[in-house]
């Protein structure tokens, strides 16, 4: 991916080294990939997000370790020589610009958001989050927080390699704003305040993240029409990482077997379907899952 073609945003805020080193128990050690993976199986069991289960985790524990940053922090940009840094400010430059053009085009205007570098831990306007939960986006707040160390993860332990799979994963987290800009966000919410059941494999988080996969894929579409910067192989790193990033499978792995009555995200397949589905002709009406009868 000829990723420096892009224009570099000027919404990226640098909180790392702001706070304390992570998720930690008493002693000082961190809290294990198996650890990690045992509270997720317990969650999928249960019915619970996860997630939320490894923000709570973490803040009972942040309380008594080194200080949390808060996320909102100096509003300093990252050191000129960062080139990870830069990798992201290009991506995010260019979501601008797409989602800019596509808002311009329905007669709406597209306000950007603001991506939050951090390390370990942090506290948005969501509430605390370690990078255990990884890359997230608070609707309260309409930032994007991301601690870098999860692309090694994404390498190292589900074998999603590429500047371009790490592109799909902060498209995605953009995605979210998008859905939050659209006003998708606050009709997901209403209906949990209904009582309405929110995981399941055709569950409304299911079609809420399967959206955003699309709209990644949307996104993807129109960088490359505008910047023609893909290579040989790089749709193929996004496919990997959507695929490796599932319910089906993150739940086989964590737990052995697969529960879809707890699925927040999608199965692999799925995730991969609506991405293709956005990238085929970056058409943002294509990507209804709402209303979808087959995710």
């Amino acid at each position: 991916m000829q990723w420096r073609k892009g224009r570099r945003s000027d919404n990226v805020v640098d909180a790392r080294g702001e706070g304390g080193g992570g998720m930690r128990f008493g002693g000082g050690k961190g809290l294990s990939i198996g650890a990690i993976l045992l509270i997720v199986g317990i969650g999928w069991i249960t019915g619970q997000d996860p997630l939320q289960i490894l923000g709570q985790l973490a803040g009972q524990m942040g309380q008594q370790s080194a200080p949390v940053s808060t996320g909102t922090g100096t509003g300093k940009a990252p050191p000129v020589n960062d080139e990870q840094a830069e990798f992201v400010a290009s991506i995010l430059g260019d979501t601008e610009d797409t989602w800019r053009a596509i808002f311009a085009q329905g007669g709406r205007q597209y306000k950007d958001p603001t991506l939050t570098l951090f390390s370990g831990q942090i506290n948005s306007a969501c509430g605390f989050a370690s990078s255990a939960v990884g890359p997230f986006y608070c609707p309260a707040d309409q930032k994007v927080y991301l601690d870098m160390t999860f692309f090694r993860e994404m390498e190292q332990r589900f074998a999603a390699a590429g500047d371009f799979a790490q592109a799909y994963v902060i498209a995605h987290e953009v995605g979210h704003h998008v859905q939050t800009l659209l006003g998708v966000s606050a009709k997901v919410q209403a209906a949990r305040q209904r009582g309405e059941r929110m995981e399941g494999d055709n569950g409304l988080l299911v079609r809420q993240e399967l959206q955003a996969d699309c709209l990644a894929g949307v996104w993807a579409y129109q960088a490359q029409q505008r910047l023609n910067w893909l290579e040989p192989g790089d749709i193929e790193e996004a496919l990997n990482a959507a695929n490796a990033i599932g319910d089906d499978r993150l739940q086989q792995q964590g737990q052995g077997r697969v529960v879809p009555d707890s699925f927040t995200h999608g199965t692999s397949q799925q995730r991969v379907r609506w991405f293709k589905t956005g990238f085929a002709k970056g058409d943002i009406n294509q990507c209804d899952t709402f209303t979808a009868r087959a995710l």
